[in-house]
């Protein structure tokens, strides 16, 4: 047995309202998952020779020292038909042996993942596991994947199903706590359902990460409309559970190097699990480098704070406006090392961007900060009261962590930002 498996008793079930964000600390899954998945390079093209060539360039790439230690196979693995007992099959062509995978790819250092779906097929129309819960999650283990990810294709009719969709889901999770209960054997559990049924509200409860929306595209009007969905429920991130928005599509399509830089920041500082999803046999390295800035991997991977940065102004439009094509411009969050800030310029032409640190409920008033920039790698100066990013590219994004510097110099209004309403004397006089 490989010394990566991880090995814990669990039982998992329908937890109260009350529960927390970290529902599901079985022992696996604390932090995002960080690795690669197959489908959004070559969909159903997969095969066992692809997998461990994918897996090899991320050991040469130096992917894998910087913590992407997944390799996740998606749809399209599998016979079309299950055995005569029931047992769903890898395809005996392109996947002979799923323990020969799996043993390859824990050899190299990584864990192995993979794919079902919650219906009667899933969504490339290949087994599903609606009602072989149990049977398929044994297999899973018995085959030695760490990771599955499970899709909401090909939905059993409500008078068959009579759940709902937790309940569809929680059949899975159940299946999974009972395999556990008899191997020790605990599978990280990644949900799919698109960000139906409000998944925020339970998914923690069943699951570590949860799709939030609808499958990206390597575009920006996709990724921004993803961003404006996750500005809004950041809160249910924490450790062993997060919003999952969807694989990374940098070195895919038409997005320009500021765009993928965006997209990356993005899903890193939200805490949402990161899964490259090109073909690596053809990345550039300017695209590699976005990929492996382990000053941003760095606020992802945090072991002190699991939660998700969030906004604190919007910017183009009035708070809490939903705009997919103009989300939330300004982001913050605490991290080990300090206060995270996440400025994104959503419009075409190249801008300032400017913001009062007190904005920030993570800023303590009356302190002056040290700047990092975490994309120049620089140490840029003291920030006191405020902040101006200057000429932040179209689509671009700029990453700071700014650390405490001592007090504010002497001479300054008594008072900044939001507190400067009620900035009052201790004998009363006000300062507004």
């Amino acid at each position: 047995m490989s010394l990566l498996r991880t090995f814990v008793v669990v039982v998992v079930g329908i937890l109260s309202a009350a529960t927390s964000a970290n529902a599901i600390a079985n022992g696996v899954g604390k932090l995002p998952v960080m690795g690669y998945n197959a489908w959004n390079a070559f969909a159903c093209n997969v095969s066992e020779t692809l997998i461990i060539q994918t897996a090899q360039y991320m050991k040469e790439y130096g992917l894998l020292d910087v913590g992407y230690n997944h390799v996740n196979l998606d749809d399209c693995w599998a016979m079309k038909n299950r055995s005569s007992t029931g047992e769903v099959m890898s395809d005996n062509i392109r996947f002979p042996s799923m323990n020969n995978l799996t043993d390859q790819l824990h050899a190299l250092g990584f864990y192995a993942g993979i794919y079902s779906d919650s219906g009667w097929f899933t969504c490339a129309r290949y087994p599903g596991s609606f009602m072989h819960e149990e049977q398929d999650a044994m297999t899973f283990q018995s085959w030695g994947f760490d990771f599955l990810k499970y899709d909401n294709c090909a939905i059993p009719f409500d008078d068959i199903i009579q759940e709902g969709m937790i309940g569809k889901y929680q059949r899975m999770a159940d299946a999974l706590a009972a395999v556990a209960e008899k191997t020790g054997t605990t599978l990280i559990f990644s949900l799919c359902e698109w960000g139906w049924s409000q998944v925020w509200l339970w998914g923690a409860q069943i699951s570590h990460s949860w799709r939030i929306d609808s499958d990206i595209a390597p575009q920006w009007d996709s990724i921004s409309s993803i961003i404006n969905s996750a500005s809004f429920i950041t809160q249910a991130t924490n450790y062993y559970g997060r919003n999952d928005l969807d694989m990374l599509e940098i070195g895919n399509g038409d997005l320009t190097y500021d765009e993928a830089k965006t997209h990356f920041t993005a899903w890193a500082l939200v805490k949402a699990p990161l899964l490259i999803g090109t073909n690596l046999a053809t990345i550039s390295q300017e695209m590699l480098s976005i990929l492996k800035n382990q000053e941003i991997i760095a606020v992802n991977q945090d072991p002190i704070y699991g939660t998700s940065i969030s906004p604190f102004r919007w910017g183009i439009n009035p708070d809490w406006t939903y705009n997919p094509t103009y989300p939330a411009q300004y982001w913050s969050g605490p991290s080990e090392n300090g206060t995270v800030f996440m400025l994104i310029n959503t419009s075409i032409e190249p801008a300032n961007m400017f913001f009062n640190l007190t904005e920030s409920p993570w800023i303590r008033a009356g302190i002056q900060y040290s700047v990092r920039d975490l994309w120049t790698h620089t140490d840029n100066g003291t920030a006191v009261r405020n902040f101006t990013a200057m000429n932040v590219p179209a689509h671009g994004v700029v990453a700071l962590l700014l650390k405490e510097d001592g007090n504010e110099p002497a001479g300054l209004v008594p008072c900044a930002g939001e507190a400067l309403s009620q900035c009052t004397a201790e004998d009363g006089t006000s300062y507004s």
